[in-house]
């Protein structure tokens, strides 16, 4: 197909600029389609419901834990020995008994805080192994396959929790792992697919679109865990997001496609913006990639760190904050799981805001795309930070905890289009095995975050070991925010380009 005019990602007189190819003025030329019903909008679409489905299945431990562990001996009250530092209001004693209680022969479990870390973090260990594998065989078959696949196998597994908690922690621990290896090929394959189907100045609002479904599935998963926990049991948390995920897989399976060449439904119009505008960079990389290259990118290497410490303190609250909502603000199950969402409302609502914002100044010419990278991932990192470490001095007031971590969570989701989508700026063909990188590194605090909230808060009703926790994730994001200002950027590195792969080459870069 004749091109008209340049490709965004078309090579120009600065090849790696992150500002003159990208604005081209002959780029206006290419007639863009109505956005509305589009194609690409549906697949954002899919991939948000995808993504709340994904979070779904990640969370619901998180609070149907409140309700598996037997907290009988734990129980507070005037005659017990346990020293709580925050009051226990009478009522709050009643509701608690009221709204952990499970129906007849619903098991409840002894398990220590240390074990209730482990897992939690379970999950993260099996996500570590299939991050870059699934975003080199996305990146060289497509993302349709390994995205559904893995969210219908993680679903699958999700349907046993309940037979493997009765066989013994083990077990538990075991299928956690598995179904985070089923999941770990999702976030790559995204960025894949989006390296075929997002038009450069529409990347921003797409892919927060998508993601943003993460966030709006903790929203959505946490109340309603709660309420399921309350009314049907623990064990229907898994039955139902378990079945949830394979009916949506259904769906993602008949109506996705790699690419826009292979789409059945997609207007003539709109596939030709689409390849035009993404150029040769959205078509599959050979087998040939530059790892050596990418080892000693400083850019890969500031995406990597920002987005460990950015992880630290969104697993953090992810794992931990029912358990800090319950032991130390004492509020029963139905509150706990409630208030527990509400940054996830707030970080849902600023990520899809924030994709239309980035793309605006790009599209305005307003600032570079280094300027709006760095920007918005300093907004997204930095300002939560010092909320964090405010819900730190909180102490026993619940309206300034909720307060402050829902505005730590909102700031947070600006991130989203800042460093989170960097990877495709950087190295458009590479970029579901580039996000496969950073995510097998960022997962790390997945891993490692719940263990330490464990032994910190080994007491877990001690405000003072809650308030490490909060402290020591305000200082990690920060940092974060820090290095990625100094070493970040938006420019096509030079061993990202089509001239850096040769079509003989059959192995990887060594």
């Amino acid at each position: 197909m004749a091109q008209t005019g340049y490709s965004i990602n078309s090579t120009a007189d600065d090849q790696y600029s992150d500002t003159t190819p990208l604005l081209k003025k002959e780029v206006e030329i290419i007639p863009v389609p109505p956005k509305c019903c589009s194609a690409r909008c549906n697949l954002a679409a899919m991939m948000f419901f995808g993504f709340a489905v994904v979070y779904g299945l990640r969370v619901n431990l998180s609070v149907a834990m409140v309700a598996m562990i037997n907290g009988t001996s734990d129980q507070s009250s005037p005659s017990s020995n346990i020293s709580n530092e925050c009051p226990v209001p009478n009522n709050t004693l009643d509701n608690s008994s009221q709204s952990s209680e499970q129906p007849d022969g619903v098991p409840k479990y002894t398990w220590t805080p240390e074990t209730q870390g482990w897992v939690l973090s379970a999950f993260f260990f099996g996500y570590l192994f299939t991050q870059i594998p699934g975003g080199y065989l996305s990146g060289r078959f497509g993302g349709k396959l390994f995205l559904g696949g893995g969210v219908l196998g993680t679903a699958a597994l999700t349907l046993l929790t309940p037979l493997s908690a009765q066989f013994g922690v083990n077990w538990l621990i075991a299928l956690r792992a598995l179904e985070g290896f089923g999941e770990g090929v999702t976030f790559p394959a995204m960025m894949a697919m989006w390296a075929r189907w997002a038009p450069p100045l529409e990347r921003a609002r797409l892919m927060t679109l998508s993601g943003a479904g993460s966030s709006f599935g903790a929203f959505v998963a946490l109340p309603l865990t709660g309420f399921i926990c309350r009314r049907l049991g623990w064990p229907a948390v898994f039955y139902s997001c378990g079945a949830v995920g394979c009916l949506w897989a259904l769906f993602w399976f008949f109506l996705v496609s790699d690419e826009p060449r292979a789409h059945p439904r997609i207007t003539d119009q709109e596939k030709d913006y689409i390849i035009n505008s993404v150029g040769a960079q959205g078509t599959a990389h050979g087998w040939s990639v530059p790892v050596r290259s990418m080892a000693v990118s400083l850019p890969l290497w500031a995406i990597i760190i920002t987005q460990m410490c950015s992880n630290w303190s969104y697993y953090t609250l992810l794992t931990s904050l029912p358990i800090y909502m319950g032991t130390i603000l004492h509020f029963d199950l139905q509150q706990n799981s409630f208030l527990s969402a509400l940054p996830y409302l707030g970080g849902w609502l600023s990520a899809v805001g924030s994709g239309v914002l980035a793309d605006n100044l790009l599209e305005r010419e307003l600032l570079s795309v280094t300027a709006v990278r760095k920007i918005f991932t300093f907004i997204g990192l930095f300002l939560p930070a010092l909320f964090l470490v405010a819900v730190g001095f909180s102490g026993c007031s619940g309206a300034l905890v909720v307060t402050f971590l829902t505005t730590s969570s909102t700031l947070g989701g600006v991130s989203a289009a800042g460093v989170f989508i960097n990877q495709i700026d950087i190295a458009p063909r590479y970029a579901g095995m580039l996000l496969g990188i950073t995510n097998t590194f960022g997962t790390i605090p997945g891993v490692l975050a719940p263990i330490v909230v464990g032994y910190l808060t080994n007491d877990k009703h001690s405000v003072t070991g809650w308030r490490h926790v909060f402290w020591l994730s305000g200082a990690v994001s920060a940092f974060g925010a820090i290095f990625y200002m100094i070493f970040g950027t938006g420019k096509i590195q030079s061993w990202a380009g089509i001239d850096q792969e040769s079509e003989t080459d059959i192995h990887i870069e060594s």
